[in-house]
């Protein structure tokens, strides 16, 4: 589609000029003579762009782009649009079009919201070149916000009726209103990243990045590199200085998640940030002074990792401000269903298909079904449904769930080590089989160490399906 630029100039041998030139470049174009007519033209027609003259009779320059200034924070009161490029304040972008010696206006002007200017006579070339640079900025302007809409929006709520989470939510939220460091306790799915980034939202920091890294995910090196970053030399391959995740997060959120993973050389470089609020890059002398607020999360026990000299006491202390800690889903069956819903509704939404609703039998086996894998395990399964579902009913079939009420009520009728037992196996290969018999994804999954899930494997004779 042709981008549409209106150009908006008293004078007709100047716009004639910048028409053709303007077409003959590809786009589409409409004028107007003065600036009543270019803001009555905007709602009709719809333009990408505004080449807008600053010496006008009726209505100058200026004043266009005063009342632009007011109908675009209408319409962001409205949440009918977002400031074009993340935080301009127009809905439009606009290039003031000035004569040689009225420079200071255009500076005006760009205080008023113009995105750049041009003198006249008009240089095509320069033209050309100031509008590709606009559209492109707009374009890219336009994808972050829907990116952003798009994030916020799948992390926009925290669904649950429990008493437990009711409880989480408003200790969360008292603990947001302070810059007290957080840590989220819990299972692997249990929603400690939701929780991480509503405190970032309920926050006076809210309009300041939120920045995610998982210390699990890079060996040492390459973590210390995406927390600190690195001066230019500081390694073979390291041509340009490059800043780190916390150095990045200034004035924001920083979210740690699977702290208890952090490598033990890294810990005492945290610490140091966590109190001093500064840092050297890697390859570096000097300090790089931050202002952040720390989330961390993780399934491990620290009290336990302390002990066992994994984790360093000082940094559990101070990251143990306040904690949360969040339920396994097993612990609030009444937000089984609601979670569900809300997940179904969603993937139906993205994933663009006809509306669905569970079977009865579905409900129930989700409402039994003990969900060792918490939310992250009950979102996969409905999107798994979804996928795969032809018919507006979701079967129990399609969820791919074992432990069926009947299953499990067979274990009512055993002694309790028997039962225990048989149960430990079936969580057990209920988490191979989704981890495609992937032990490191099954642990990951469970929230064990690999190790210790390859030792239940082998006391269980646990084998892989044949068929």
């Amino acid at each position: 589609m042709k981008k549409k630029i209106l150009i908006v100039d008293d004078h007709p041998d100047i716009v004639l000029m910048l028409t053709d030139r303007l077409e003959s470049l590809g786009y589409e174009t409409l004028s107007a003579g003065n600036g009543k007519e270019a803001l009555q033209k905007l709602d009709q027609h719809f333009p990408h762009l505004m080449l807008l003259d600053l010496e006008m009779p009726q209505m100058t320059g200026m004043e266009v782009l005063h009342e632009l200034e007011n109908i675009s924070a209408k319409k962001n009161e409205t949440g009918e649009t977002q400031g074009f490029g993340g935080g301009e304040p127009l809905y439009l972008p606009v290039v003031v079009m000035t004569a040689h010696g009225t420079i200071t206006k255009a500076v005006e002007a760009m205080k008023a919201g113009a995105y750049d200017f041009l003198t006249k006579p008009i240089e095509l070339d320069h033209l050309a070149l100031v509008l590709k640079k606009v559209l492109a900025r707009e374009a890219l302007g336009r994808q972050v916000a829907s990116l952003r809409t798009e994030v916020e929006s799948r992390y926009s709520q925290i669904v649950g009726e429990s008493p437990q989470v009711s409880s989480m939510v408003q200790l969360a939220k008292r603990a947001a209103d302070s810059d007290a460091m957080v840590l989220l306790l819990g299972e692997s799915g249990t929603g400690k990243e939701l929780f991480a980034r509503s405190i970032h939202r309920w926050s006076n920091r809210r309009d300041m990045p939120f920045s995610i890294i998982n210390c699990v995910a890079l060996t040492e090196t390459l973590l210390e590199n995406e927390l600190f970053g690195h001066e230019k030399g500081a390694f073979t391959g390291a041509d340009t200085l490059q800043k780190g995740k916390i150095e990045a997060a200034d004035g924001g959120t920083v979210f740690l998640d699977e702290i208890g993973d952090m490598p033990i050389g890294l810990q005492a470089k945290l610490l140091r940030v966590l109190q001093d609020h500064e840092f050297p890059r890697v390859g570096g002398t000097r300090l790089v002074r931050v202002n952040i607020r720390v989330v961390a999360a993780t399934n491990k026990d620290l009290k336990q990792a302390v002990k066992a000299g994994t984790f360093r006491e000082d940094l559990y202390f101070r990251l143990n401000v306040v904690n949360l800690s969040l339920p396994p889903l097993r612990d609030r069956p009444e937000d089984i269903l609601p979670l569900a819903e809300y997940f179904l509704a969603r993937h139906v939404r993205e994933m663009k298909r006809q509306k669905r609703k569970f079977s009865k039998s579905a409900l129930e086996t989700m409402r039994c079904y003990l969900w060792p894998g918490n939310i992250r395990e009950l979102d996969n399964a409905i999107a798994r449904a979804v996928v795969l579902g032809v018919e507006e009913e979701i079967s129990t079939d399609l969820l791919g769930l074992g432990g069926s009420k009947d299953e499990l009520e067979e274990l009512d009728n055993l002694p309790y080590h028997e039962a225990i037992d048989r149960f430990g196996t079936h969580i057990l290969e209920q988490a191979m089989r989704r981890s495609n018999w992937s032990q490191t994804k099954a642990a990951e999954l469970l929230g064990l160490q690999r190790t210790y899930l390859s030792r239940l494997i082998k006391q269980k004779n646990i084998e892989q399906d044949r068929d």
